[in-house]
């Protein structure tokens, strides 16, 4: 298989809020948007790969159990000190959750969706053999 490309496909409810989040909050730029109908879609750079947004999900006011979400996005960032700096911006609750596998911030889209921002240093640790 020459996989030449990939990448994630949420469906989500509050479409133009989750669009306007990722973009916002984490600086994805948009690479393109398409509307037929009721359906829309906007797909935006997530590293080497992409984040595409569909609309058909389903929103939670909370958090989404895993049993509602089996998926998190991971965003592994230079610094979470700054990154808790910049998200502490979008909702003043954030925080930094140390686990002895390393520190994350856990951030919620619109639409419940779970995200997890994890130190990029403390992740290459764990793949060095």
């Amino acid at each position: 298989m020459d996989i030449q490309n990939q990448g994630i496909i949420l469906n989500v409810f509050n479409f133009d809020k989750c669009v306007s989040f990722y973009k916002t909050v984490f600086n994805l730029p948009e690479m393109f948007t398409k509307t037929d109908g009721d359906f829309r879609l906007t797909c935006l750079e997530f590293g080497s790969s992409y984040l595409m947004l569909e609309t058909g999900g389903v929103a939670s006011e909370s958090e989404k159990d895993i049993s509602q979400n089996p998926t998190i996005l991971r965003f592994n960032v230079a610094s979470i000190q700054k990154a808790l700096e910049h998200i502490c911006k979008f909702d003043s609750s954030a925080e930094i959750i140390e686990n002895d596998w390393g520190s994350i911030i856990r951030v919620i889209d619109p639409d419940g969706n779970p995200i997890s921002i994890r130190d990029n240093s403390g992740f290459q640790r764990h793949m060095k053999i």
